[in-house]
């Protein structure tokens, strides 16, 4: 599949892959406080974005896109980088194809398989999410604000409502769509929310290769404590960052900390 992409600055080429819901336009910022140290590549996963829709959506796919991508720009090697659904897609090619990455940064999520209707404090319940952006009858639509008070019914949270509208095309004739292939993320959201499990991880088959980072917000509880047995397991050096005052959209809520973070840990 041939992805959209963004590109900013020389240097050691770094790829962002942004999570569910998201986009490479939410890591524009990101990716040009970093362009002066990285060549700095941000892409659109699958049913994102404005890359191509397609009925199909696992870490397989997304994974082989990310291959097909550094293929066909020439990038032999990359630092990855990747934000919940991203940072999963980040992981499982770091397990088929280690030689081709420089460093692994991994942002709030772990390797293991989440529940699709999360109650704890601090979690997004997806199925409320999926389930609400699918409700939207664009038909009676005319204004954002329409679809904003829509989602506002079973999305409380403004931030989050704030995230999802990123999501909102104009047509041409002015009537509105979501961006994101709604129809294939709700029928493959158990998949994407799948982990790897690490009891099949054999000895000797651990990821040791290269520098590995995991960055956790600490207001988020996509990482928790009893997540790092699992982390090392795959990932035995790797080092694990917790960035205060931040929740799961921790390059929204402290990009000048993320960034302060992933150059010490690239650079130094």
């Amino acid at each position: 599949m041939k992805l959209f992409y963004r590109k900013f600055g020389e240097g050691p080429t770094l790829i962002i892959i942004h999570g569910l819901y998201g986009a490479s336009d939410n890591w524009v910022s990101i990716g040009k406080m970093l362009a002066s140290n990285f060549e700095v590549f941000i892409i659109d996963q699958r049913n994102h974005g404005r890359s191509p829709h397609s009925e199909n959506h696992n870490y397989k796919l997304m994974k082989n896109d990310l291959l097909e991508f550094m293929d066909e720009h020439f990038i032999e090697q990359a630092i990855i980088m990747g934000h919940s659904m991203g940072g999963k897609t980040a992981m499982y090619f770091a397990l088929e194809h280690p030689e081709r990455i420089l460093s692994l940064i991994i942002i709030d999520i772990a390797p293991k398989t989440y529940n699709i209707s999360e109650k704890k404090q601090n979690t997004i319940d997806h199925s409320i999410i999926i389930n609400s952006m699918m409700e939207v009858d664009f038909s009676n639509i005319s204004s954002r604000e329409e679809v904003d008070n829509k989602l506002c019914e079973n999305i409380p949270s403004k931030k989050v409502r704030q995230f999802l509208l990123k999501n909102l095309h104009r047509n041409k004739d002015n009537s509105f769509e979501w961006s994101i292939n709604i129809k294939a993320l709700q029928e493959h959201m158990n998949v994407i929310l799948e982990g790897i499990d690490e009891r099949k991880i054999a000895d000797g088959k651990e990821i040791t290769g290269f520098p590995i980072l995991f960055i956790k917000g600490a207001l988020s509880n996509y990482i928790e404590e009893k997540d790092y047995t699992a982390i090392r397991a795959i990932f035995p050096y790797a080092d694990i960052k917790i960035i205060e005052n931040a929740g799961h959209w921790l390059h929204a809520e402290q990009p000048e900390k993320l960034v302060r973070i992933i150059k010490e840990f690239v650079l130094e």
